[in-house]
């Protein structure tokens, strides 16, 4: 049976493309499952902070200069003021102090790297990955001959990722 050049040249750049994206899948492998646990406390770190701010601020805009929009205000004592999360405003010195929690400094850039849009850089390396990822797709059809038997369980296991990830992503 005659291969076309076509099968070949699909192979041949699927097989070192895949090579060199490896690197670059692990990564996004990594960083999307961190991102997974992004709304919980996993693999972060508490750091304090403290945030001077015009003395004279409104006690209920502290929420907007510290980029916490649901604060609330739980008490005043003198020139303290309390909120949830344990933010603290001093009015006298101007000073907000309150914790944040992070993920470590190499975690925290892969996951910058996950979540990269237009105003980034990084987009263009995203947008490649995903080009290539389509690539594979594709590609991955010309591995096996159209009438031999592994191509056809092929398609049926295709179809049937295809399902479940309908039935996941609706359900």
């Amino acid at each position: 049976m005659k291969v076309k050049k076509s099968n070949i040249y699909m192979r041949l750049i699927h097989r070192y493309l895949g090579f060199f994206l490896a690197g670059i899948m692990a990564i996004y492998a990594i960083s999307g499952i961190i991102l997974i646990f992004r709304n919980t406390d996993f693999l972060k770190q508490e750091t304090a902070m403290e945030r001077p701010l015009p003395p004279d601020t409104d006690i209920h805009k502290i929420g907007q200069e510290l980029r916490m929009p649901f604060l609330k205000v739980e008490k005043e004592d003198g020139d303290m003021v309390y909120f949830s999360n344990d933010v603290t405003f001093n009015k006298t010195t101007g000073i907000a102090a309150f914790k944040i929690k992070k993920l470590p400094l190499v975690l925290d850039k892969l996951t910058t790297l996950h979540k990269a849009n237009t105003k980034q850089p990084l987009f263009f390396l995203n947008v490649f990955f995903g080009v290539s990822l389509l690539f594979f797709v594709i590609s991955s059809f010309w591995m096996f001959m159209p009438d031999t038997k592994i191509f056809k369980k092929g398609l049926l296991f295709t179809l049937g990722g295809i399902v479940v990830a309908l039935i996941l992503i609706f359900v």
